[in-house]
């Protein structure tokens, strides 16, 4: 689990944000394509947002009035100033509320939609993908920085245009109610700017390397909790823990920069903008006491003063969440975009059906990405047949695996082709081929849902009696059964409340409800004891006339009666034929026979 390289990776992570700076909150036209389809609700909670902001900077206009004619004579006159400043704040309070209403409904629907988009994208890569990232690493970027997006999209994209609208707003007013300290004002604001400008870039820089810090949390996290068993055998949990806290903390430490970086820039900004609106007061002051402004003109020009510095802060504060946000949209934008070496051709053929089952491997070469330099496949020339049953033998790493996997096209080869029915995989949609290929892997993969649910993976329209037939060809229906629910019983995460043959026997049983023509069998029966392993082969045999099988095992007594059986070494085969050929005929199948059989030649 231990992953020694991060380190460097949060080096390289952190000079790739430093590279990014450039583009600042630009990164947030990524959200664009998200936004568009609610171009109805941008327009109304904009609408809402300038109506906030015209009434925000009407209200010190009737302050005015109310405050210039309190020695008036006139009731009526007064009441009516005092009831214009009720109606403008309520008003006010209306059109927030809408705002808010609008604002976060939208942002709430524009994250999930983000979240299906980068699931979809994700669930098609290839396993070439996940050989680079971690699931938990996805999944950080799933939750964590979508959550980001939400605080924008719901709240501080809406509050900075309010702002920016009042700033405007309220300068230009400030201008018309004094135009000599509404210039002494702007002196301040190139000492507000540059402090936003310097410190800004340096907290974009910052949150990016956080959030890469979260996610590696969340990976180091999953991985050890996913193999939590293995960690407790090999009492591991006091490494896993200090991994775990060293991860964190190194989180922690990042984090504290970008808190530390905002809290200078927002006391900066503050401490300039009060300062500022605090002289400039002084001066109104004196012209109050000499006659060149009312008292109502003063506290207008106060309040405008006040909301344009409010203004101002908050647009410094929101400047590092929005720094935030980027980081997390160009994150996000990563794995929508991220390069897959295994993709559908741009206008797919169709597939020929009904489907014979040929498979065929012409001059195929491939070597995985993790070592280009030792081939997986080396050369390989195969046909087989509609109907036939092939079996793959031969020592761990000879590339067995890696021949099914090849023709479920998780990877494409470096040389040479793959075909179906003599159509080349790589022009064929891979939902359409895949559709006609049933697995059974090395590794049983059973998903927390009930013990139905999970033989139904196998096709989502078969009735509750297929379900059952099909666990009962796979000997598995006697042991649903008898849990607590039957088939109903929650099977856990991982498929945690069964032993290693009963989760085999599920996929066995999920891979027969396919019936599909191309039956792959990755050691299926590995897991199983001698009782079920006759029953379960039996089912195999039944299930495979007419179907195109090909079986891997390192146990040759169930091979023995394929039709024909290749034996893979370094990547090539090096022998074919039946099982009594190989034996006879020496070289490695006839040692790993000798090994396995009492008698060598059984």
């Amino acid at each position: 689990m231990a992953r020694g390289t991060r380190g460097t990776a949060g080096a390289q992570t952190t000079a790739d944000a430093e590279r990014q700076t450039s583009k600042e909150v630009g990164a947030l036209r990524g959200l664009r394509p998200f936004l568009a389809p609610y171009k109805g609700q941008v327009a109304a909670a904009g609408l809402a947002l300038v109506l906030t902001a015209s009434l925000s900077l009407a209200l010190p206009m009737a302050v005015r009035r109310v405050v210039d004619n309190f020695d008036t004579k006139s009731d009526a006159l007064l009441n009516m100033y005092f009831g214009a400043a009720v109606l403008i704040a309520g008003l006010l309070a209306l059109g927030t509320g809408l705002r808010y209403a609008l604002v976060t409904r939208l942002g709430e629907r524009v994250v999930a939609d983000i979240r299906k988009a980068v699931f979809d994208r994700v669930i098609g890569l290839s396993p070439g993908f996940f050989e680079k990232v971690m699931t938990g690493e996805v999944l950080s970027r799933i939750t964590t920085d979508t959550t980001l997006i939400l605080s924008v999209i719901g709240s501080s994209i809406s509050v900075a245009l309010r702002n920016v609208l009042i700033f405007f707003g309220g300068m230009v007013l400030m201008l018309l109610t004094s135009a000599k300290l509404t210039g002494l004002v702007l002196l301040i604001v190139p000492l507000v700017i540059v402090p936003i400008l310097v410190l800004g870039r340096r907290l974009r820089t910052l949150s990016r390397e956080n959030q890469d810090w979260i996610a590696e949390s969340s990976g180091n996290a999953n991985e050890a909790l996913s193999s939590v068993q293995t960690v407790q055998a090999f009492t591991h949990e006091r490494a896993s823990r200090l991994q775990f806290g060293e991860v964190t903390e190194q989180s922690y430490r990042s984090a504290r920069q970008r808190i530390t970086v905002r809290a200078v820039m927002t006391v900066l900004v503050m401490f300039l903008v009060f300062v500022g609106v605090v002289g400039v007061l002084w001066i109104g002051a004196r012209d109050v006491r000499g006659g060149t402004m009312s008292s109502g003109e003063l506290i207008q020009f106060v309040i405008y003063s006040v909301m344009v510095a409010g203004a101002v802060a908050a647009l410094s504060e929101i400047w590092g969440e929005l720094q935030r946000a980027a980081g997390a949209t160009e994150r996000l934008n990563e794995l929508l975009n991220a390069e897959d070496n295994v993709k559908d051709p741009a206008v797919p053929v169709a597939l020929q059906r009904p489907v014979r089952g040929e498979i065929s491997f012409e001059g195929v070469k491939f070597s995985y990405a993790s070592r280009p330099d030792t081939p997986a496949l080396d050369e390989i020339d195969l046909t087989i047949r509609p109907g036939e049953t092939v079996a793959l033998v031969g020592p761990s790493g000879a590339g067995k695996t890696t021949i099914i996997q090849m023709i479920q096209r998780f990877y494409d080869p470096d040389a040479g082709r793959v075909c179906l029915d003599g159509q080349d995989l790589t022009t064929l949609a891979r939902t359409d081929f895949r559709g006609e290929l049933s697995l059974v892997p090395q590794d049983p993969v059973i998903f927390a849902a009930t013990a139905r649910e999970n033989i139904r993976f196998g096709r989502e329209t078969a009735s509750d009696a297929e379900v059952e037939a099909a666990a009962r060809a796979a000997a598995a229906h006697e042991f649903i059964e008898a849990l607590p629910n039957g088939y109903d019983s929650p099977l856990g995460e991982r498929g945690v409340l069964l032993s290693g043959g009963q989760k085999q026997r599920i996929a066995i049983a999920r891979a027969i409800l396919r019936d599909a023509p191309v039956l792959l069998l990755d050691e299926a029966t590995s897991a199983l004891d001698a009782e079920s392993e006759r029953a379960v082969q039996a089912a195999v045999d039944a299930l495979s006339e007419g179907r195109t099988t090909i079986v891997v095992a390192h146990r040759l007594a169930t091979v023995k009666k394929a039709d024909r059986i290749i034996v893979m070494e370094h990547g090539r085969i090096a022998a074919q034929g039946t099982h009594d050929e190989l034996v006879a005929g020496g070289g490695l199948y006839a040692r790993l026979a000798k090994l396995q059989f009492t008698d060598g030649t059984t």
